[in-house]
């Protein structure tokens, strides 16, 4: 088979490097950034939110203990039972944390 019995291929388009270049530069920015930029935006959301939450849960935990500890206190007099508003208020963390920890669930961090 001689080279003139092959088909000819077309020359490959010429294009400015400038061009290449900045086409590679946006595909980068695009691919990189962007989700940067949103997994920023859901770290910044996500711990404000639990910060919030947290410090919420705490004053409802210290609000029960006190109450219990107002209202009930010639009840729980004595060594062992003067823990027991405590031990309520630990409970009711425990409780607290379980469901917070039933609900997480995976998301994606790309939602288009």
């Amino acid at each position: 088979m001689a080279d003139s019995d092959l088909p000819s291929t077309p020359p490959p388009p010429s294009v400015p490097i400038g061009e290449v270049i900045d086409l590679v530069t946006g595909y980068a920015r695009q691919e990189t950034l962007a989700p940067v930029r949103g997994a920023g935006r859901w770290l910044a959301y996500g711990s404000a939110g639990a910060v919030l939450l947290g410090v919420g849960t705490m004053l409802l935990v210290l609000g029960l203990l006190r109450l219990i500890q107002n209202e009930f206190g010639p009840t729980f007099a004595g060594r062992w039972m003067s823990l027991l508003p405590y031990v309520a208020a630990l409970l009711l963390c425990i409780v607290v944390i379980g469901v917070a920890i039933s609900r997480i669930a995976k998301s994606s961090l790309n939602k288009d």
